[in-house]
């Protein structure tokens, strides 16, 4: 019922005639490397990310695509692919009027597919909020229901997952904090535990520093850190590493 009335609500929005489809966008690679990665056919991982996200008429969009090439192993397979494609369609964007309370300033229907080798294929599908928190550039707060595509995944079960940015001005340049907190906290199966996946980032801009205010945000250098308790929902396996990254804007 959820799904028909926004469709309704899109087609009677008066918004749906006056405004662009794409009302901005953003498209980044990003290059890491880091070792202590559990459950790999080698600890040592170089990634390059393709990513885009975007604002449109009635929603966001957020994708990703991991290519991993696993350094040093011994025997096996040496990459893999990895990426997640969402969306999300805003009660007020659709209905041409604020939708909130407190510091929620808008609810979505959020929706997002995971995709790569092995049978990880995965539908998840809830509810999403944006609240305005002091400090933070954005702040999204997500709760799906995971639906596994194929009998070998065993992650059906339920999802928080909030999404965060900071700016914090250094100079005449900034430092960026970003990333997300992945957490299955009610899974279905019980070969499958529950699990947490921290994946934060610290950015420096770089390309503000060396080029001045015409390369602002488009070359940031940094860290990034990866915490998974209970990694892939395997009882005991708690992956704790640090990549270097390099991220550039075009």
């Amino acid at each position: 019922m959820k799904k028909i009335c926004l469709c309704a609500a899109l087609l009677l929005s008066p918004q749906a005639f006056s405004e662009p489809l794409v009302q901005w966008w953003d498209v980044n690679v990003t290059a890491l490397y880091g070792q202590d990665y559990d459950l790999a056919p080698s600890d040592k991982q170089t990634t390059f990310t393709l990513e885009t996200a975007g604002g449109w008429k009635y929603g966001d969009w957020f994708v990703f695509q991991d290519f991993i090439n696993f350094n040093g192993h011994n025997g096996g397979k040496d990459n893999t692919t990895y990426g997640e494609i969402s969306t999300r369609f805003s009660a007020g964007k659709i209905l041409g009027e604020p939708v909130g309370f407190g510091p929620v300033t808008d609810l979505s229907l959020a929706l997002t597919f995971e995709e790569g080798e092995g049978p990880v294929e995965t539908l998840l599908y809830g509810v999403g909020m944006d609240l305005k928190l002091p400090y933070f550039t954005y702040f999204q707060l997500n709760t799906y229901r995971r639906d596994a595509q194929n009998s070998a995944n065993l992650s059906d079960g339920w999802q928080l997952t909030p999404v965060f940015r900071m700016d914090i001005p250094v100079g005449n340049s900034k430092i960026v904090f970003d990333g997300f907190i992945d957490w299955v906290f009610a899974a279905d199966e019980d070969g499958y535990k529950e699990n947490i996946h921290i994946n934060p980032q610290i950015k420096y801009d770089l390309g503000a520093t060396l080029f001045g205010e015409a390369k602002k945000d488009k070359l940031l250098v940094g860290i990034e850190y990866d915490y998974w308790q209970n990694k892939y929902g395997v009882d005991g396996v708690d992956q704790n590493t640090y990549s270097v990254i390099a991220q550039y804007h075009f």
